[in-house]
């Protein structure tokens, strides 16, 4: 019988520990985990792991697995566990322990290896059937750059040897689709030291950047979206107010204003739309207000987390902050799926929604926050069917509850997009109010929203899902003009004129070169279509038209022609 996935990677873990230890004795247990369909463990060891201790690892992690024993998982209490580690100097451990809020800790007992352990069972080790080290890396504890330097090593083991085979082939295509590969190959961003984390997006990217903005502008301008601008920087009072302050101020840039006052660049946009609601006295005729904007937002994140465009510094996320009233939650969150139906769809992207409950760090009352998941989960009832989507406990905003949305892409990974928040307390905080149909002061409540979610993130995936070869619609560059020879330059430029001049992203490739090594060049910048000019295009005011991925060409056409037969197909987003 299979098992969940996750739990043969967590146990592979452990063998991967258990075989470091006893080939490097010295060497001690710091963190591990899972990231997406790996397993890791980070070391404090004297050198960088080579090519053959990692080839003795594995090995010694398969003779393991081949003659294991039977694991004991024992349950005792934290500071037994916590002085234990100590005595055996493995003081990340017990650090670890230490920030554990449980009495008793669950540990890992195979012959003579101990560790701890995040669950009260255990498979057995011999399920492990196929297992295959890929890459060790230098990290800090904790992600902090000023603490000490380890050694991760990223794993991945399965039930058998065809599931293993199955994802190294998927593994292989996801290294020619890496979106930071493909972005320099395309001339689209780059990433520079002087400035990490944070993308330099070079002209062609650039377009592709703004065709997406201009995608989200015009669909939400349709939808009563009312866009403004705000602040890059405001005081630490207001996010203090906001709550903000306790809950992302390591995340946040802190710096002083020419006065002295304390000052952070903001991580989100929360704030400014609440300050500008505040600006005035509101009527329940102006609900639902949606005020949206696509500022940029800084986030200082570790440097270890960061993974090119996936995980930046800088970036724009298409936020919006709905003010509404309580009888348009329902109707107001059913018009946000709604967006976000029609913007997955652009894209041809799967995607499921979840919901996500009350955090542990939670702010405000506890039955305001039961009234929002009841709100939430009222809406997905009548969406998706009675309790017919996934919950992920305790993932909620800490000012409230929220819809997540997964994307999933064209490789089987799945990815935190979307999200909406049902926010009770933020009003409560900023003592926000509208004057209500019976001429009272009522408490609006605010929706946090994003489709997208970043903006350079979203543009990372998709650039992996499409591996380059985006849409005609949002292509950076749609056309371009091929000339036999230099002979045919003047018309190829006349042609780009008209292209331009219609809208139509074109350039033409002027180089004295030979027809097929453009052609070639076209394809490896991924250009939907090419156009050829020559002799008889010339003299009869015509275009060849060929495709991307085509080896001959689809018609001859006269311009005029052919821009309303490309305009179509990019009106139609195809």
């Amino acid at each position: 019988m299979l098992v969940q996935k996750s739990h043969i990677l967590i146990v592979a873990s452990r063998v991967m520990a258990q075989a470091v230890k006893e080939l490097f004795p010295s060497s001690k247990l710091a963190d591990c985990g899972l990231n997406r369909d790996m397993f890791y463990y980070d070391f404090a060891i004297e050198k960088p792991f080579s090519e053959e201790d990692m080839r003795k690892i594995e090995q010694k992690m398969k003779r393991i697995c081949k003659h294991s024993k039977v694991v004991e998982i024992i349950s005792k209490p934290k500071a037994e566990v916590q002085s234990f580690m100590l005595e055996k100097g493995e003081n990340y451990k017990a650090e670890l322990i230490d920030m554990q809020e449980e009495e008793n800790v669950f540990i890992f007992k195979h012959g003579n290896f101990i560790d701890v352990f995040e669950q009260s069972e255990c498979l057995a080790i011999s399920k492990i059937k196929a297992l295959k080290l890929l890459s060790s890396s230098a990290v800090y504890w904790k992600g902090d750059e000023n603490n000490e330097s380890l050694q991760r090593i990223y794993g991945i083991a399965f039930q058998s040897s065809d599931e293993m085979n199955e994802y190294l082939k998927n593994l292989e295509n996801m290294k020619n689709r890496d979106h930071r590969k493909l972005g320099r190959e395309l001339e689209l961003f780059s990433f520079i030291d002087s400035a990490p984390g944070m993308p330099y997006w070079l002209p062609k990217g650039w377009i592709l950047y703004n065709n997406l903005i201009d995608f989200w502008r015009k669909e939400h301008k349709k939808l009563g979206y009312l866009e403004f601008s705000a602040p890059q920087v405001n005081s630490s009072q207001l996010w203090k107010q906001s709550g903000h302050w306790d809950h992302y101020k390591e995340d946040m840039y802190v710096l002083q204003d020419g006065d002295g006052n304390e000052q952070a660049l903001k991580p989100m946009s929360c704030p400014n739309a609440i300050m500008i609601y505040k600006m005035k006295k509101r009527s329940y005729r102006e609900l639902p207000l949606r005020l949206s904007d696509i500022d940029v937002i800084h986030r200082n994140e570790k440097s270890g987390q960061l993974n090119g465009l996936l995980r930046t510094r800088m970036f724009r996320q298409d936020d919006s902050h709905n003010f509404i009233s309580k009888s348009q939650i329902g109707s107001e969150i059913k018009n946000i799926l709604e967006i976000a139906d029609m913007f997955y769809k652009a894209f041809g992207l799967e995607y499921k929604a979840s919901l996500s409950t009350r955090p542990d760090d939670f702010m405000g009352d506890i039955e305001i926050w039961n009234k929002a998941e009841d709100e939430l989960r009222r809406v997905l009832d009548d969406l998706y069917g009675d309790n017919n989507y996934p919950i992920k406990d305790k993932d909620g905003a800490f000012y409230g509850p929220k819809i997540d949305i997964q994307m999933k892409d064209c490789l089987g990974r799945e990815w935190q997009m979307g999200t909406i928040q049902l926010d009770f307390q933020l009003p409560i905080k900023f003592d926000l109010e509208y004057v209500n149909a019976n001429g009272e002061n009522e408490r609006p409540i605010i929706i946090h929203r994003v489709i997208f979610g970043s903006l350079e993130r979203f543009l990372g995936i998709i650039l992996e899902h499409f591996n380059g070869e985006f849409p005609l619609w949002i292509a950076p560059i749609q056309v371009r003009i091929l000339p036999i020879s230099i002979s045919f330059c003047d018309y190829a430029n006349e042609v780009n004129q008209k292209l331009e001049k219609e809208g139509i992203r074109s350039e033409v490739d002027l180089r004295n070169e030979k027809l097929g090594y453009k052609i070639r060049e076209a394809r490896g910048q991924k250009i939907p279509y090419m156009l050829i000019v020559g002799k008889q295009e010339v003299d009869e005011g015509l275009v060849s038209i060929r495709e991307l991925h085509s080896s001959q060409e689809l018609s001859k056409m006269s311009v005029n022609e052919f821009i309303e037969w490309i305009k179509e197909k990019i009106s139609r987003k195809e």
